[in-house]
Protein backbone atom coordinates (compact mmCIF):
# COMPACT_ATOMS: atom_id res chain seq x y z
CA UNK A 1 0.00 0.00 0.00
CA UNK A 2 1.48 3.68 -1.05
CA UNK A 3 1.91 6.13 1.39
CA UNK A 4 0.06 9.34 1.89
CA UNK A 5 1.52 12.56 2.16
CA UNK A 6 0.04 15.00 4.01
CA UNK A 7 0.34 18.93 3.52
CA UNK A 8 2.39 20.24 6.39
CA UNK A 9 0.12 22.95 7.03
CA UNK A 10 -2.72 19.73 7.60
CA UNK A 11 -1.23 18.13 11.07
CA UNK A 12 0.34 19.43 13.97
CA UNK A 13 3.99 19.73 15.55
CA UNK A 14 4.33 17.03 18.13
CA UNK A 15 4.45 18.46 21.45
CA UNK A 16 2.89 21.72 20.29
CA UNK A 17 -0.59 22.82 22.01
CA UNK A 18 -3.20 21.80 19.78
CA UNK A 19 -5.85 24.11 18.78
CA UNK A 20 -9.31 21.75 18.80
CA UNK A 21 -7.18 18.27 19.41
CA UNK A 22 -9.11 15.46 17.87
CA UNK A 23 -11.00 17.83 15.04
CA UNK A 24 -10.66 18.58 11.11
CA UNK A 25 -10.16 22.07 10.86
CA UNK A 26 -8.74 25.20 9.11
CA UNK A 27 -6.43 27.21 11.63
CA UNK A 28 -6.67 30.47 12.41
CA UNK A 29 -4.36 32.95 10.39
CA UNK A 30 -2.79 34.72 13.07
CA UNK A 31 -2.26 37.64 10.53
CA UNK A 32 -6.07 38.04 10.40
CA UNK A 33 -7.47 39.90 13.06
CA UNK A 34 -10.68 41.89 12.89
CA UNK A 35 -9.02 44.99 14.71
CA UNK A 36 -10.81 46.90 17.40
CA UNK A 37 -14.42 45.97 17.13
CA UNK A 38 -16.40 43.88 19.73
CA UNK A 39 -17.16 40.91 18.43
CA UNK A 40 -19.86 38.57 19.39
CA UNK A 41 -20.76 34.84 18.18
CA UNK A 42 -24.13 33.72 18.27
CA UNK A 43 -24.62 30.07 19.07
CA UNK A 44 -27.66 27.65 19.67
CA UNK A 45 -29.89 24.69 18.55
CA UNK A 46 -30.72 24.64 14.72
CA UNK A 47 -34.25 26.58 14.44
CA UNK A 48 -34.06 28.02 17.71
CA UNK A 49 -34.48 31.76 16.22
CA UNK A 50 -30.27 33.06 15.98
CA UNK A 51 -30.48 34.50 12.34
CA UNK A 52 -33.56 36.75 13.97
CA UNK A 53 -31.82 37.38 17.51
CA UNK A 54 -29.12 38.21 15.45
CA UNK A 55 -30.42 40.57 13.05
CA UNK A 56 -32.76 42.41 15.97
CA UNK A 57 -29.63 42.21 18.32
CA UNK A 58 -27.71 43.78 15.16
CA UNK A 59 -30.18 46.56 14.67
CA UNK A 60 -30.64 47.50 18.55
CA UNK A 61 -26.67 48.35 18.68
CA UNK A 62 -27.35 50.35 15.32
CA UNK A 63 -29.98 52.35 17.55
CA UNK A 64 -27.31 53.06 19.77
CA UNK A 65 -25.04 54.72 17.01
CA UNK A 66 -23.04 51.77 16.63
CA UNK A 67 -21.54 50.84 13.51
CA UNK A 68 -22.37 47.32 12.82
CA UNK A 69 -21.38 44.37 10.64
CA UNK A 70 -23.63 41.33 10.71
CA UNK A 71 -21.94 38.03 9.11
CA UNK A 72 -23.71 34.97 8.64
CA UNK A 73 -22.07 32.18 8.59
CA UNK A 74 -24.27 29.05 6.88
CA UNK A 75 -25.13 27.63 3.44
CA UNK A 76 -28.56 28.58 3.59
CA UNK A 77 -27.83 32.52 3.52
CA UNK A 78 -30.51 33.92 5.46
CA UNK A 79 -29.00 35.63 8.55
CA UNK A 80 -29.44 38.90 6.80
CA UNK A 81 -32.76 38.31 5.05
CA UNK A 82 -34.80 40.75 7.32
CA UNK A 83 -31.85 43.19 7.37
CA UNK A 84 -31.78 43.06 3.85
CA UNK A 85 -34.93 41.85 2.07
CA UNK A 86 -33.44 39.35 0.08
CA UNK A 87 -31.06 36.36 0.15
CA UNK A 88 -27.58 38.00 -0.56
CA UNK A 89 -24.80 36.09 -2.72
CA UNK A 90 -22.56 34.53 -0.81
CA UNK A 91 -18.66 35.14 -0.46
CA UNK A 92 -17.94 31.90 -1.47
CA UNK A 93 -20.70 31.95 -4.76
CA UNK A 94 -18.81 35.37 -5.21
CA UNK A 95 -15.40 33.97 -4.99
CA UNK A 96 -16.29 30.96 -7.10
CA UNK A 97 -17.25 33.60 -10.02
CA UNK A 98 -13.93 34.68 -10.64
CA UNK A 99 -12.15 31.45 -9.93
CA UNK A 100 -10.76 32.49 -6.47
CA UNK A 101 -8.79 35.46 -7.86
CA UNK A 102 -10.16 37.69 -4.64
CA UNK A 103 -8.78 40.99 -5.89
CA UNK A 104 -10.73 41.10 -8.72
CA UNK A 105 -13.25 41.57 -5.96
CA UNK A 106 -14.95 44.73 -4.70
CA UNK A 107 -16.73 45.12 -1.47
CA UNK A 108 -19.86 46.02 -2.91
CA UNK A 109 -19.76 42.41 -4.36
CA UNK A 110 -20.04 41.15 -1.39
CA UNK A 111 -21.42 43.67 1.49
CA UNK A 112 -24.71 44.98 1.69
CA UNK A 113 -26.66 47.88 3.26
CA UNK A 114 -29.55 46.68 5.09
CA UNK A 115 -31.68 48.34 7.47
CA UNK A 116 -30.79 51.44 10.04
CA UNK A 117 -27.14 50.86 7.96
CA UNK A 118 -26.61 47.72 9.63
CA UNK A 119 -23.49 46.22 6.86
CA UNK A 120 -24.80 42.54 5.47
CA UNK A 121 -22.46 39.76 4.48
CA UNK A 122 -23.07 36.00 3.85
CA UNK A 123 -20.19 33.84 4.20
CA UNK A 124 -21.85 30.56 3.22
CA UNK A 125 -20.55 27.39 3.73
CA UNK A 126 -18.99 24.59 1.68
CA UNK A 127 -20.88 22.15 -0.85
CA UNK A 128 -23.04 19.40 1.53
CA UNK A 129 -20.52 16.65 2.37
CA UNK A 130 -17.03 18.59 1.34
CA UNK A 131 -14.89 21.27 2.22
CA UNK A 132 -14.49 23.18 5.75
CA UNK A 133 -16.88 25.71 7.42
CA UNK A 134 -13.74 27.44 8.72
CA UNK A 135 -12.16 28.23 5.63
CA UNK A 136 -15.47 29.87 4.25
CA UNK A 137 -15.22 32.11 7.71
CA UNK A 138 -11.47 32.79 7.05
CA UNK A 139 -11.82 33.83 3.42
CA UNK A 140 -14.52 35.86 4.46
CA UNK A 141 -12.27 37.68 7.60
CA UNK A 142 -9.82 38.10 5.52
CA UNK A 143 -11.69 39.99 2.12
CA UNK A 144 -13.06 42.20 4.97
CA UNK A 145 -9.57 43.53 6.33
CA UNK A 146 -7.89 43.59 2.95
CA UNK A 147 -10.95 46.33 1.56
CA UNK A 148 -10.51 47.74 5.45
CA UNK A 149 -13.96 47.11 5.44
CA UNK A 150 -13.41 46.48 9.21
CA UNK A 151 -11.30 49.89 10.31
CA UNK A 152 -14.73 51.71 11.01
CA UNK A 153 -16.89 48.96 12.49
CA UNK A 154 -17.79 49.02 16.03
CA UNK A 155 -19.99 45.61 16.13
CA UNK A 156 -19.28 42.82 14.54
CA UNK A 157 -21.94 39.80 14.71
CA UNK A 158 -21.39 36.77 13.51
CA UNK A 159 -24.79 34.34 13.27
CA UNK A 160 -23.37 30.87 13.15
CA UNK A 161 -25.20 27.32 11.64
CA UNK A 162 -26.56 25.07 13.81
CA UNK A 163 -25.84 23.21 17.34
CA UNK A 164 -23.04 20.71 16.27
CA UNK A 165 -19.91 23.11 16.80
CA UNK A 166 -17.70 20.93 14.40
CA UNK A 167 -13.81 22.29 14.29
CA UNK A 168 -15.17 24.48 10.97
CA UNK A 169 -18.36 26.27 12.24
CA UNK A 170 -16.66 27.28 15.44
CA UNK A 171 -14.06 29.19 13.55
CA UNK A 172 -15.69 32.72 14.24
CA UNK A 173 -15.17 31.39 18.24
CA UNK A 174 -11.32 32.42 17.25
CA UNK A 175 -12.17 36.07 16.63
CA UNK A 176 -15.44 36.96 18.82
CA UNK A 177 -14.52 38.62 22.52
CA UNK A 178 -17.92 36.55 23.81
CA UNK A 179 -20.18 33.85 22.53
CA UNK A 180 -23.69 34.56 23.34
CA UNK A 181 -25.76 30.76 23.53
CA UNK A 182 -29.32 30.92 22.00
CA UNK A 183 -32.07 28.61 23.75
CA UNK A 184 -35.36 27.91 24.46
CA UNK A 185 -36.89 26.51 27.65
CA UNK A 186 -36.84 22.75 26.46
CA UNK A 187 -34.47 19.49 26.61
CA UNK A 188 -33.19 19.63 23.26
CA UNK A 189 -32.41 23.54 23.28
CA UNK A 190 -30.13 22.49 26.49
CA UNK A 191 -28.86 19.70 25.46
CA UNK A 192 -27.76 21.66 22.33
CA UNK A 193 -26.12 24.53 24.50
CA UNK A 194 -24.17 22.27 26.82
CA UNK A 195 -22.20 21.24 23.94
CA UNK A 196 -21.70 24.70 22.75
CA UNK A 197 -20.67 25.41 26.06
CA UNK A 198 -17.52 22.74 26.18
CA UNK A 199 -16.61 24.10 22.73
CA UNK A 200 -16.63 27.28 24.37
CA UNK A 201 -14.23 26.21 26.96
CA UNK A 202 -11.80 24.14 24.26
CA UNK A 203 -11.83 27.84 22.17
CA UNK A 204 -10.83 29.39 25.46
CA UNK A 205 -7.72 28.13 25.62
CA UNK A 206 -5.90 29.60 22.77
CA UNK A 207 -8.29 32.48 21.93
CA UNK A 208 -9.27 35.06 23.67
CA UNK A 209 -13.13 34.18 23.03
CA UNK A 210 -15.18 33.71 26.60
CA UNK A 211 -19.04 32.90 27.18
CA UNK A 212 -20.65 35.91 27.49
CA UNK A 213 -24.39 34.40 28.60
CA UNK A 214 -27.34 33.10 27.39
CA UNK A 215 -30.75 34.46 25.42
CA UNK A 216 -33.60 32.65 26.07
CA UNK A 217 -35.66 32.90 23.12
CA UNK A 218 -39.69 31.40 22.48
CA UNK A 219 -39.92 30.84 25.81
CA UNK A 220 -42.89 31.41 28.04
CA UNK A 221 -40.98 30.72 30.81
CA UNK A 222 -37.38 30.24 32.13
CA UNK A 223 -37.43 27.03 34.91
CA UNK A 224 -35.61 24.51 32.57
CA UNK A 225 -33.12 27.32 31.29
CA UNK A 226 -32.57 28.19 34.97
CA UNK A 227 -31.92 24.58 36.40
CA UNK A 228 -29.14 24.35 34.05
CA UNK A 229 -27.86 27.82 34.57
CA UNK A 230 -27.67 27.03 38.15
CA UNK A 231 -25.72 23.68 37.37
CA UNK A 232 -23.57 24.94 34.91
CA UNK A 233 -22.08 28.83 35.97
CA UNK A 234 -24.28 30.64 33.24
CA UNK A 235 -26.80 33.25 33.56
CA UNK A 236 -29.43 34.80 31.07
CA UNK A 237 -29.08 38.01 29.92
CA UNK A 238 -31.99 38.34 27.77
CA UNK A 239 -35.63 37.01 27.68
CA UNK A 240 -37.68 37.31 24.49
CA UNK A 241 -41.41 35.20 24.04
CA UNK A 242 -42.93 33.53 21.41
CA UNK A 243 -44.99 36.18 20.25
CA UNK A 244 -47.07 35.91 16.76
CA UNK A 245 -45.27 39.46 16.14
CA UNK A 246 -42.05 37.67 15.55
CA UNK A 247 -43.24 34.86 13.48
CA UNK A 248 -44.84 37.65 11.23
CA UNK A 249 -41.26 39.93 10.92
CA UNK A 250 -39.79 37.29 9.20
CA UNK A 251 -43.22 36.39 6.55
CA UNK A 252 -42.41 40.65 6.20
CA UNK A 253 -38.91 40.88 5.69
CA UNK A 254 -38.87 42.59 8.72
CA UNK A 255 -36.79 43.42 11.70
CA UNK A 256 -38.73 43.95 14.89
CA UNK A 257 -37.66 47.89 15.03
CA UNK A 258 -40.06 47.63 11.49
CA UNK A 259 -43.08 46.19 12.43
CA UNK A 260 -45.95 47.96 13.47
CA UNK A 261 -45.98 49.51 17.14
CA UNK A 262 -47.87 47.53 19.75
CA UNK A 263 -47.45 47.12 23.89
CA UNK A 264 -46.05 43.62 23.50
CA UNK A 265 -43.71 44.59 20.37
CA UNK A 266 -42.37 47.60 22.63
CA UNK A 267 -41.47 45.44 25.17
CA UNK A 268 -39.38 42.89 22.44
CA UNK A 269 -37.55 46.10 20.80
CA UNK A 270 -36.83 47.40 24.24
CA UNK A 271 -34.92 44.14 25.44
CA UNK A 272 -32.86 44.28 22.41
CA UNK A 273 -32.08 47.43 23.42
CA UNK A 274 -30.95 46.92 26.69
CA UNK A 275 -29.27 43.62 25.50
CA UNK A 276 -26.98 45.83 23.26
CA UNK A 277 -26.03 48.45 25.99
CA UNK A 278 -25.08 45.79 28.26
CA UNK A 279 -23.00 44.17 25.61
CA UNK A 280 -22.00 47.23 24.48
CA UNK A 281 -20.64 48.54 28.45
CA UNK A 282 -18.97 45.08 28.37
CA UNK A 283 -19.98 42.11 30.31
CA UNK A 284 -17.55 39.83 32.76
CA UNK A 285 -16.78 36.56 31.27
CA UNK A 286 -18.71 33.41 32.29
CA UNK A 287 -16.76 30.26 33.26
CA UNK A 288 -19.32 27.49 32.28
CA UNK A 289 -19.05 24.20 32.91
CA UNK A 290 -20.29 21.68 30.39
CA UNK A 291 -22.27 18.69 32.08
CA UNK A 292 -22.33 15.06 30.78
CA UNK A 293 -25.02 13.63 28.76
CA UNK A 294 -26.65 11.50 31.31
CA UNK A 295 -26.13 14.70 34.32
CA UNK A 296 -28.53 16.53 32.10
CA UNK A 297 -31.15 13.97 31.31
CA UNK A 298 -31.14 13.61 35.29
CA UNK A 299 -30.97 17.25 35.79
CA UNK A 300 -34.22 17.89 33.89
CA UNK A 301 -36.48 15.34 34.74
CA UNK A 302 -35.53 12.11 32.00
CA UNK A 303 -35.01 8.87 32.99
Amino acid sequence: MNAVTVPVSRVQVRGARADGEGSVQVPLDPEVRIGNAKVFAVYGKGGIGKSTTSSNLSVAFSKLGKRVLQIGCDPKHDSTFTLTKQLVPTVIDILESVDFHAEELRPEDFVYEGYNGVMCVEAGGPPAGTGCGGYVVGQTVKLLKEHRLLDDTDVVIFDVLGDVVCGGFAAPLQHADRALIVTANDFDSIFAMNRIVAAIQAKSKNYRVRLGGVIANRSAGTDQIDRFNDRSGLKTMARFPDLDVIRRSRLKKATLFEMEDSPELAAVQAEYLRLAQTLWDGVDPMVGVSLKDREIFDLLGFD
